[in-house]
C-alpha cells in the first residue's frame, strides 16, 4: 500500500497535521450531496466530507463532479452549488455527472477495450434516507452560481490530462462518471494519481439487500469498469465505515466549538438521524464519506489488503463486491485474472479518524 501523501505528517493519534511547505495536493470530488431546507445544515455525510476538503489547506480541489445516489444527479447540482456558496467558495468549477447509471451490452468475460457503453438505466435514488430532493423534502431557491458547461466525464478527463500523476479523485457515490471517463479517454486510467471510492462491502453484509453496498449497487457496471481499469485504487466499503459514528455526545462537543462549520456537524438533519434509529438501531450517524476522505489524507490510520476486485452486474448478488487475495493458485484462469489489484481498507484505527474528523470540523 502507498505511503501518505507527501502533504500530510504522520501524526498516528488522529490530530490534524500542520500546512507543510509541500505543494498542496490535488484533488477533485464526485459527490451526491444533499443539504437541509435551511441552506445552513448537512443532511448527508457527502456534505460533511465536503466541508472538511474545505478546511484542509494541504489540499488544492480543481472541482466538483456530481451523481445521482443520495438525491437525482440535477438535484445532486443544485446542492453542490449551494455547499460551495455556503463555503465560500461560489467559483469553484461544478460539473454535472450521468443523470443514470450505465447499461453494457456485447460483454463477454470482464469488460474489455471494446465493451459497448450507454446510459440508460434505472438511477436508484435514497429518498428513504435523505428526503426527495436531499433538503429534507422542503425546496430552496436556486443557487446563484452555475454549473459549467462541461460534463463531469469531460472535465474529469480534461483535468487529469492537464495534470498527468498529480490529481486524485475522492469517489464518494455511484462511479457511473468515471466509468464514462475511462471510456472516453484510453489513458485515464494510467494519468489519475489515485481514486479512493467509498463503496463495497468486503466479507460483509451490504446496506441495500445482504449481498451489495448501495454506491456499487447504484451502478455495478460502472464500478467493474472502475476497479479493473488499471488505475491506482483504494476503496473503503461499508465495513470500515460503519465501525466509526458521531454520537449525540460529540455532536454535543461539536457545537460548543468554535469551528467554522460546527453548527453544520452538530445540525444534522433529524430525517438522516431518524433512518439510523430506524434501519440500524443506531442513536447517532455512521460517518461513511468523512471516513472515505480521511482516507484520502490520512491512509496512514487504516490498514490494507491488496487483490483484485470484480462486481456482480446480474442476478441476485448485483452489486456484490468479491476481492481475490491471491491466497490461492488457482488451476484455469477465471474473471479475476489478469486484472491489476486494488487496496481494499482492511483495518480502522476508530479513535483516532474520529479525533481528525472532530478536529478539522472544529477549526476555526
Amino acid at each position: 500500500m502507498e505511503a501518505s501523501p507527501a502533504v500530510m505528517s504522520n501524526h498516528g493519534d488522529g490530530t490534524v497535521p500542520q500546512p507543510s511547505r509541500v505543494k498542496p495536493e490535488k484533488i477533485i470530488i464526485d459527490t451526491d450531496p444533499g443539504i437541509d431546507a435551511t441552506g445552513f445544515h448537512c443532511l448527508t455525510d457527502d456534505s460533511m466530507a465536503l466541508f472538511m476538503a474545505f478546511q484542509s489547506l494541504n489540499l488544492e480541489i480543481l472541482g466538483l463532479t456530481t451523481i445521482f445516489g443520495n438525491v437525482f444527479t440535477e438535484d445532486a447540482t443544485r446542492n453542490a452549488l449551494l455547499l460551495c456558496e455556503i463555503a465560500g467558495c461560489p467559483g469553484l468549477p461544478v460539473a454535472e455527472g450521468s443523470p443514470e447509471p450505465l447499461k453494457i451490452t456485447d460483454m463477454q468475460e470482464g469488460v474489455g477495450p471494446n465493451f459497448i457503453l450507454e446510459q440508460g438505466g434505472i438511477p436508484r435514488v435514497a429518498d428513504f434516507i435523505h428526503g426527495s430532493d436531499g433538503f429534507g423534502n422542503i425546496h430552496l431557491p436556486p443557487p446563484k452560481s452555475k454549473k459549467i458547461d462541461k460534463s463531469a466525464a469531460e472535465f474529469l478527463v480534461d483535468k487529469v490530462s492537464e495534470y498527468p500523476g498529480e490529481v486524485s479523485i475522492l469517489a464518494l457515490g455511484p462511479l457511473t462518471n468515471l466509468a464514462l471517463a475511462v471510456k472516453r479517454d484510453s489513458s485515464f486510467a494510467s494519468k489519475v494519481k489515485r481514486v479512493v471510492v467509498l463503496g463495497g462491502a468486503f466479507f460483509a453484509l451490504g446496506n441495500v439487500n445482504p449481498a451489495a453496498e448501495a454506491n456499487i449497487y447504484g451502478d455495478p457496471e460502472a464500478a467493474d469498469i472502475v476497479f479493473t481499469s488499471g488505475a491506482n485504487i483504494v476503496v473503503v466499503g461499508i465495513n470500515i465505515t460503519t465501525q466509526v459514528k458521531l454520537t449525540d455526545d460529540d455532536l454535543k462537543e461539536l457545537k460548543q466549538s468554535g469551528g467554522r462549520f460546527a453548527q453544520v456537524a452538530c445540525n444534522m438533519c433529524k430525517f438522516y438521524r431518524d433512518w439510523h434509529v430506524k434501519s440500524d438501531g443506531v442513536y447517532g450517524i455512521f460517518l461513511h464519506d468523512p471516513i472515505c476522505f480521511v482516507a484520502l489524507v490520512r491512509p496512514d490510520l487504516f490498514t490494507y489488503k491488496v487483490g483484485v476486485v470484480r462486481v456482480e452486474t446480474e442476478g441476485i448478488c448485483v452489486g456484490h463486491t468479491l476481492m481475490d487475495q491471491g491466497l490461492k493458485n488457482w488451476n484455469s484462469s477465471n474473471p479475476w485474472t489478469g486484472y491489476s489489484p486494488v487496496s481494499v481498507a482492511w483495518t480502522v484505527n476508530v479513535d483516532a479518524v474520529l479525533t481528525y474528523i472532530k478536529q478539522l470540523l472544529m477549526t476555526p
